[in-house]
């Protein structure tokens, strides 16, 4: 019964984390969704033209500026009123923020074990060649994948990543209609010239299962 509540509980929270991403992405707060952009952008900005660890110690110095001058406003504030209402982040310094076992270790441990070794199997499947097709579709992924990294480094394609998060899912729910006609041309296409490559191919044919 407890291991049964446990997995309730822990799948509750799998889902609420799921919908607030959602929420997040699809702008359903459009304050809390812009303020996460713009900070992840402005941090990722930031570290195209300065190291990780200055834009650490730029970060920890705005933060420390800020609460140190709010600390002594405060301070000041309360000497001047006679008042004594104790430490300003008194709530925040009482506040319970230690991890407990199931939020770290049986919250994310599955999925990402289930996604390490979903990628591995497939990996090795690409690798080996078990379906020709989809060994050629990598070999070609992997090869215009040479010329988006002469083109774009790793913070830049992270910083599209994070634009198209923000952006696709809204555009694609206002225009759905039309993408999925699109898509379903592309992919009526793709499917038609993947056809004739595998009649033509020996032992590209997929074996019926």
């Amino acid at each position: 019964m407890q291991a049964a509540a446990d997995v309730t509980k822990k799948e509750c929270s799998w889902s609420g984390w799921k919908g607030q991403a959602i929420d997040l992405l699809y702008w359903r707060n459009v304050k809390q969704s812009g303020a996460v952009f713009s900070s992840v952008l402005l941090l990722l900005f930031s570290l195209t033209q300065f190291s990780v660890v200055s834009v650490g110690a730029y970060l920890a110095l705005a933060a420390l500026s800020a609460t140190i001058s709010f600390r002594i406003y405060k301070s000041v504030l309360q000497a001047v009123q006679k008042t004594d209402e104790g430490h300003p982040f008194k709530s925040y310094l009482e506040m319970d923020i230690s991890l407990s076992q199931l939020f770290q270790i049986s919250k994310y441990a599955d999925k990402i074990l289930l996604y390490t070794n979903t990628c591995m199997k497939e990996l090795r499947r690409l690798f080996l060649v078990q379906d020709l097709i989809d060994s050629l579709k990598f070999a070609v992924l992997m090869w215009l994948l040479t010329y988006v990294g002469a083109l774009f480094n790793g913070l830049t394609l992270l910083i599209l990543a994070v634009v198209s998060m923000f952006t696709m899912p809204v555009v694609y729910e206002k225009h759905q209609a039309q993408i999925d006609e699109y898509v379903g041309l592309i992919r009526t296409l793709v499917n038609s010239v993947v056809g004739k490559i595998q009649a033509k191919i020996p032992g590209a044919k997929r074996k019926e299962e």
